[in-house]
């Protein structure tokens, strides 16, 4: 049997919660930005909000801070007591961070990692040494050396088994020698990270002129381990950009979505023999907005007014005029003709005014002869107020002409959009493997919709002149969809820039007053179905106004939708990219935890995990082939380990339930400055040309692009994998005097499925796992006579030796070893 289809299920999930970014703005009936939670203070003036850098104690307060409204606009990173980030506030705002327990930072007081040693933790840990257990109490999980712009860079990451102790908290130094045969020294103090109340790790990430060969760890109980120091990244050229007739850098400048399906639907054209368009069936909810007032400033008598037609549709041509008559013990009314809404006003028996908000807002919904389909009190207001009259008549609004400075010229189409998926490969029928690239989710977020389209142009233009891209288009079958949130990401071009949504307004009449409007809309790697916030897990929001808000269901938005239909209707699909910014991250499952007790989804057994840290290596050595550029290992791995828990991501869903290598890509991110010796920050939407050596929308795209063709490599090689994996146990069969500790290990990453009881392994025998997460396979101490049977499994399904787990076969071609133990 050369094959097996695997595929991991996911049964009993509880539930999630995670964070990111959300837009807050100014109140009133003319808003010119966001708005955050109904009752929260509103940005009165775009002018007096500031950008702050804070401190978070950890997910659970991230998740809190974004639920409120607040915007954390750039990227977010763990440090060792929570998570830091920037948020752009108002000084009442600040205030309101303060009151939920968010420490504001000054100038130079955030976490940044000391490159000087500073003794370490003292004589005491000198002087101590590992018990003389079978079970060591420190373990290193990394030790990795790299370079970029010419300085050299240390980064360890250890554990100790005593790490969630709090009191006392256990210590751990790291010492490094500085080259082969040289002794240990340079002690430091390493920082313990800590997550929604769980011990993490201690690591360290410092400059060092020479590379080490060796580390020692020792922690303040007298735990003490040694590590071998691994190169992270290679430093040789990219092979496809190293050809001299190599094409590239096609994309000349950031694309709103027409621009992309654009060049997509061209592609098609051009090359069709290689390229055609798949349509996804569900269209968007679509760049449109219906016409909305608030009328009567915010107090109680203030009334929001909606119409029942789209903006572009006519509702941008209705009228809403609070009339004042002469007389007393008058009804309330309201008069129709043609587009224009007249509210009479009631009066009492003296001719006061008597029409209360609520009594106006029921008026209008139900006797504007459909052309009002929702009116409402101001936000919480009970609408007691009584309503005055208007000046004259007030013009409803969608909004959608009030561009932003520096938006692009032209219209935006209004309505529905039908999203082209641009497929490339030379056989498109199912038998290569499947490479899904799926950019701006997120839709302020333009550099990865431009990385994609340059992925994608290399393809087409190289394909003819250049081997390596020939053997890419013959061997894979590569589906971009440059923009999954068109809608969203018009927004963001023309009218507001921080847009992360999409467009769709589920809220209440709480928060569907227009100066909410560039907070409505759901946060589209929110919405799928695994590790999903509603079902308890930590990351996705509730609140309709957050910028990580789930939606009202999974799987509710067209959007989310149409991956699965891709997904199902191409079970080629194989490798999946979720192309985001600017974190510079590279992550994975498990995505999304319970913040109670911090449970994940469940974790990738070790061969896939090892299969994951290969291919990531691969892809980040293209991307700083470009301009030395380093996603360094702190910022790779299971993304709820690498950053923080993002509830109903993408990547669960496709990885669990289809069994699709599924990475999630944070381009950009921080840049190594040479002249300052420090590590500087990107953006969103970095400018075009920018610094070519630092932050640059046009130096991220064909960087990140590299990385892009590195993983279409990585899908071809998969498929043509037809080899075996290999195997041992270490050490081996034979006979040992006393206890015993083994390991297993492979030449490729590959998943072990084991027995120690005498029966024959099956897919259904324990799995070889991690010693804890981030680590290396699990060590076996043997006390007596135990004979293992095994056999592996590949990341292409490819079993050892042939063997067929699936049926019970005389040969038993398992592998097996017997550890004798002998007494002294």
């Amino acid at each position: 049997m050369r094959r097996i289809q695997r595929r991991i299920a996911l049964l009993a999930l509880p539930a999630l919660v995670g964070s990111i970014l959300v837009a807050t703005g100014p109140a009133g009936a003319d808003p010119t930005g966001s708005a955050a939670t109904a009752g929260r203070s509103q940005v009165e003036d775009r002018e007096s909000v500031r950008l702050v850098h804070i401190k978070l104690t950890g997910a659970d307060m991230l998740d809190k801070v974004v639920a409120a409204g607040f915007d954390l606009e750039h990227g977010l990173k763990r440090v060792p007591t929570g998570i830091e980030g920037e948020a752009v506030v108002t000084a009442e705002q600040v205030a309101e961070l303060r009151a939920m327990g968010v420490e504001v930072l000054g100038d130079g007081e955030g976490f940044a990692w000391s490159d000087q040693a500073d003794g370490g933790i003292g004589a005491a840990a000198a002087r101590t040494v590992q018990p003389l257990s079978h079970e060591a109490t420190v373990r290193i999980a990394r030790a990795d050396w790299f370079t970029t712009k010419g300085q050299g860079f240390l980064y360890v990451e250890a554990r100790t088994t005593e790490g969630q102790q709090a009191d006392p908290v256990v210590g751990m130094q790291l010492e490094n020698d500085s080259g082969k045969g040289t002794p240990f020294g340079f002690a430091r103090t390493m920082s313990r990270f800590v997550d929604s109340g769980q011990y993490m790790f201690h690591r360290n990430l410092f400059k060092l002129d020479a590379r080490p060969n060796k580390i020692q760890v020792t922690s303040s109980t007298g735990g003490v381990a040694t590590g071998v120091v691994s190169n992270w990244l290679e430093d040789a050229p990219p092979p496809l950009t190293a050809n001299p007739s190599y094409k590239s850098d096609f994309v000349d400048g950031y694309k709103h979505p027409q621009q992309l399906y654009s060049r997509a639907k061209e592609i098609a054209r051009q090359y069709p023999d290689i390229a055609e368009i798949v349509y996804l069936p569900n269209q968007t909810n679509g760049y449109q907005r219906k016409a909305q007032a608030t009328i009567g400033g915010t107090g109680q008598a203030a009334v929001v007014v909606s119409s029942a037609a789209w903006g572009h549709e006519g509702g941008n041509d209705v009228t809403v005029e609070f009339v004042e008559r002469p007389g007393a013990n008058l009804p309330l009314a309201v008069e129709v003709a043609g587009k224009a809404v007249r509210v009479l006003l009631a009066k009492d028996a003296s001719g006061g005014p008597a029409s209360t908000a609520t009594e106006v807002a029921e008026a209008l919904r139900t006797r504007s002869q459909g052309l009002i389909d929702r009116a409402h009190p101001y936000r919480t207001n009970t609408g007691s107020g009584v309503v005055a009259p208007t000046a004259g008549a007030v013009a409803l609004t969608d909004f959608l002409d009030q561009k932003r400075a520096g938006a692009p010229e032209g219209e935006v189409p209004r309505g529905p959009v039908t999203i082209p998926v641009l497929r490339i490969g030379k056989h498109r029928d199912g038998k290569k493997p499947g490479v899904l690239i799926q950019a701006q989710d997120h839709a302020r977020e333009w550099v990865p919709a431009t990385t994609s389209l340059e992925s994608a142009e290399r393809l087409v233009h190289n394909y003819r002149s250049d081997r390596e891209t020939k053997t890419i288009v013959d061997n894979t079958d590569v589906f971009f969809i440059l923009s999954n949130n068109p809608d969203g990401a018009n927004y963001s071009f023309y009218n507001f820039a921080s847009q992360r949504k999409n467009m769709t307004n589920h809220c209440p009449d709480a928060t569907a007053d227009p100066a909410q409007r560039n907070s409505w809309g759901v946060d589209l790697n929110r919405n799928y179905r695994v590790g999903s916030g509603h079902d308890g897990y930590a990351g996705g929001s509730t609140n309709c106004v957050s910028g990580t808000y789930q939606g009202p269901e999974e799987l509710s938005e067209p959007e989310s939708k149409n991956i699965i239909w891709l997904v199902e209707k191409y079970p080629n699909i194989k490798f999946m990219m979720s192309v985001h910014s600017n974190g510079g991250q590279l992550f994975w499952q498990p995505g999304a935890y319970i913040a109670d007790g911090r449970i994940t989804t469940p974790r990738p057994p070790l061969g896939d995990e090892a299969f994951y840290w290969q291919s990531a290596a691969r892809i980040l050595s293209q991307v700083k082939a470009h301009r030395e550029t380093v996603v360094t290992p702190e910022n790779v791995g299971g993304s709820s380990d690498v950053l923080y828990s993002s509830a109903g991501n993408v990547r669960e869903d496709l990885y669990h339930t289809y069994g699709i290598y599924a990475f999630g890509w944070e381009v950009g991110g921080s840049v190594y400055n040479p002249a300052t010796g420090d590590w500087q920050g990107g953006s969103f939407q970095p400018e075009w040309a920018g610094n070519p050596e630092l932050v640059s929308g046009h130096a991220e795209t064909m960087e990140y692009a590299n990385g892009i063709m590195e993983m279409f490599r990585v899908a071809a090689d998969w498929g043509r994998d037809k080899k075996d994996p290999t195997s041992r146990l270490i050490p081996g069969d034979g006979k040992y005097r006393g206890p015993v500790n083994v390991r297993f290990e492979t030449n490729e990453p590959a998943t072990i499925y084991y027995t120690t009881d005498g029966s024959r392994p099956t897919l259904e025998s324990p799995r070889y796992a991690a010693t804890e997460f981030r680590e290396p396979g699990q060590v076996f101490h043997v006390t007596e006579t135990t004979t293992f049977r095994w056999f592996s499994v590949d990341s292409a399904g490819n079993i050892e030796k042939n063997y067929d787990p699936t049926k019970n076969d005389r040969r038993n071609n398992y592998r097996t070893a017997t550890i004798t133990i002998v007494e002294k």
